[in-house]
This record gives structure tokens, sequence and C-alpha cells, in this order.
């Protein structure tokens, strides 16, 4: 009960720093064209907060190259929020990770 309201209380203030996703028929979130710009982490971080599956990460981000644990990536620099590196919990979904 407390995680579940210190949860609403910080996807709340989330909110606040940036525009809602956009809902979509399925209940999904509308996919964001292209790669992250520093002004939409508030959104990222508030969509990754609300532990999503890989599949809605590709869903709404299909732009954005997502690296599961035990994949295969190349190390090169990026200057941009193009390649997320995921953490995943026992049950497959996103509760973390970071862009390389």
């Amino acid at each position: 009960m407390l995680r579940t309201a210190l949860a609403l209380s910080l996807l709340s203030l989330a909110a606040c720093a940036a525009p809602p996703p956009q809902p979509m028929a399925d209940n999904t979130t509308a996919p964001v064209a292209g790669f992250i710009v520093e002004s939409e982490r508030p959104a990222f971080d508030a969509f990754i907060a609300m532990r999503p599956t890989t599949e809605q990460f590709r869903a709404r981000y299909p732009d954005v190259t997502l690296v599961l644990p035990g994949m295969i990536a190349t190390k090169e620099m990026r200057m941009n929020f193009s390649r997320y590196f995921a953490q995943l919990d026992d049950a497959g979904r996103i509760v973390g990770g970071r862009f390389q």
C-alpha cells in the first residue's frame, strides 16, 4: 500500500514536469518517432517508472534500440539517446537502465 502511494506520488510529480503520454486505442501510449532528446527525458523516465514490458517499450519508442541483459552490443560512442540498456525485474519488466 505504501509502495503504491509512493509510486503514484512520484508519477504525479513526473507528470507535472512533462506532458503526459497520449493514450492509444489499446490503452498503450502513442509512439514517439525518432530518438529521445533531452527535453523528452522526464516523459521517458515517467514511462520507465511505470515498469513497461519490452513490447510496450518498443511500441512507444520504436526508433530507440532496446538492449536487454545478455544481448551483445557494440560499444561505439553515441551522442544521442538512441540506445537504451534496460534492467529487468524477475517478471521481465523494465525497471531502469541507461542510455549508452
